[in-house]
């Protein structure tokens, strides 16, 4: 008998032991599932902070080297080749205080999804380029209207994204629209993941 309660024992202990191994299991799956669901998602990506400081470098279809923090209060647009109509829709708003003054800028950079070979980035390239010829005559247009006497290519910046490299930098999944301000010294002073109104920008702009 008292082997038998010996035995019993033995398999109760070791179905306790399993119990409390499977109880720890689903503790932890509760709490990754918790955790996922309360820290926001823009955490979980890596999005840049608003109010941290940030330099990241890039350089432009024509070869200009560019910064958050090189003392220019700059929007940076991240964006796709079928979103681009967004990058236009922001480049509209932003206010008239802000055109031809060099103290503001604003850079596009579009990123191309899938894989594309050397031939196909020289050829995406051309095309882009041709699309800034394009939107440097619709800004002139705006510029003349304001009488500001200054060609307004020298403010058209766009930098193309074939690897994600940039998207990156700036914590975001690649493909994803952003909307970024950065102050002079690299603040991050803002970050939209749609197309802020005009009132939304001339308010961060200040």
């Amino acid at each position: 008998m008292n082997k038998i309660w010996a035995a019993g024992g033995c398999q109760c202990s070791a179905f306790s032991a399993i119990c409390l191994v499977v109880k720890a299991r689903a503790l932890q799956i509760f709490l990754f599932v918790t955790i996922t669901l309360l820290v926001p998602a823009a955490l979980l990506r890596g999005t840049l902070s608003t109010g941290a400081t940030y330099s990241i470098s890039f350089v432009d279809i024509d070869g200009n080297k560019l910064s958050t923090a090189d003392g220019h209060l700059t929007i940076v647009v991240l964006t796709t080749a079928a979103e681009r109509p967004k990058a236009r829709t922001v480049g509209d708003r932003v206010p008239n205080y802000c055109l031809g003054n060099p103290d503001y800028r604003m850079i596009t950079i579009i990123h191309f999804t899938g894989r594309h070979l050397a031939i196909g980035r020289r050829i995406a390239t051309a095309f882009i380029q041709h699309r800034v010829s394009e939107e440097a005559k619709r800004l002139q247009a705006r510029y003349d209207a304001q009488k500001i006497s200054r060609d307004a290519s020298r403010d058209v910046f766009v930098v193309t994204d074939f690897d994600g490299t940039v998207a990156s930098q700036l914590g975001e999944p690649a493909g994803d629209f952003s909307v970024f301000v950065f102050g002079r010294t690299g603040e991050l002073r803002t970050q939209w993941h749609d197309v802020p109104s005009a009132e939304q920008l001339a308010a961060v702009l200040k």
